[in-house]
């Protein structure tokens, strides 16, 4: 196969590694990468063109809202699969985040390198973010977990089944609830609660219904409607509430109610008669 030569247009960025974790956005063309493996899983998602690479001795193509699963020390290689440059996000995740979330099951392997599995693509989701979006020590935490469980679902790892600690569960509700408007720590919530990160996890998903993070995200969003309707600004409102701005809460808020706070404001006022 004839590959398009590279252009100057090409250009890559990478956030800052944070705890076993890299991430990476780029637009490449022609033959982007020669045959290479990491120790990590590389987990991917092309936005636009195709991204063409060889692994397990097979041509695999990914289109746009395919998930690339590359399994920790499979070589594999990277290039366009077309004349057009192909523009993705990837991230690099060390396998002992992967088996300290799963708590001892084998290390989940999806055939092929690609999936279609709306689960994993909801799931790494979270973490396939533009690069310069910074993800909070929590928010992080959080989508690991959901990612490794999500893997382990689709590759069909056997499933491990252990009681929840609700006391753990409850202690990290209040702490959340009283320190929602700042960045947690997962130490200090560790410490608070006697548990590690990912037995947590698991446990205020068995009690409250959702995740830590998405637990904060909410009491967050409950305090920036009250202060819309109080009259406070809304870039005010988003940084008062523990947002990182006005455009990190909107995401937030869009995807939680439907609408956004400026039009959400105008219907509230509405049925208020204001």
């Amino acid at each position: 196969m004839r590959h398009p030569a590279r252009t100057s247009a090409d250009w890559l960025r990478c956030a800052e590694p944070v705890d076993g974790l890299e991430r990476i956005e780029a637009r490449l063309s022609g033959q982007a990468y020669a045959p290479h493996r990491h120790d990590t899983y590389a987990i991917g998602r092309t936005i636009s063109g195709v991204q063409s690479f060889h692994y397990r001795r097979e041509r695999r193509d990914s289109l746009p809202g395919s998930t690339m699963v590359l399994h920790p020390d499979e070589v594999h290689d990277g290039q366009a699969g077309t004349d057009e440059a192909f523009h993705y996000r990837m991230i690099y995740v060390a396998p002992a985040l992967i088996q300290a979330a799963l708590g001892g099951r084998a290390l989940p392997f999806v055939e092929g390198g690609l999936s279609n599995d709306p689960r994993l693509a909801a799931a790494a989701a979270g973490l396939l973010r533009q690069v310069d979006h910074t993800l909070e020590p929590l928010e992080q935490s959080d989508a690991l977990a959901e990612l490794a469980h999500a893997l382990a679902l689709v590759a069909g790892t056997p499933a491990r089944r252990g009681n929840g600690d609700f006391l753990a569960a409850r202690r990290a509700q209040e702490y959340l609830h009283a320190h929602q408007a700042g960045a947690v720590a997962l130490a200090d919530l560790e410490a608070v609660t006697g548990r590690d990160r990912w037995s947590l996890s698991h446990d205020f998903r068995m009690f409250y219904g959702t995740s830590p993070y998405r637990y904060v995200t909410m009491r967050r969003l409950d305090t920036v409607r009250r202060m819309l309707l109080a009259g406070v600004a809304l870039a005010d409102a988003a940084t008062a509430a523990g947002f990182a701005d006005q455009s990190h809460m909107t995401r937030h808020f869009l995807k939680t109610y439907g609408h956004t706070p400026g039009h959400w404001l105008q219907c509230a006022r509405r049925a208020q008669g204001g």
